[in-house]
């Protein structure tokens, strides 16, 4: 997950979307980064399976999801 972090502020900083907050630490399972306009979670499987994210946000688009 770190280095999904790091490719993500990295490549993102670099078009001018820059973190403006973070929530969460690689180790809990879920973080989640705020760029404006653009919210990523990043979830471990098992994280992403309890919290069920797609049911809250069902009216909102998915972009890119990896599995």
């Amino acid at each position: 997950m770190q280095a999904l972090l790091d490719t993500l502020d990295s490549e993102l900083g670099g078009e001018g979307k820059l973190t403006t907050r973070r929530e969460g630490k690689p180790d809990s399972g879920w973080v989640l980064l705020d760029m404006g306009d653009i919210i990523v979670h990043l979830f471990e499987p098992q994280t992403r399976a309890y919290y069920k994210i797609e049911d809250l946000w069902s009216r909102g688009v998915s972009v890119v999801r990896f599995q």
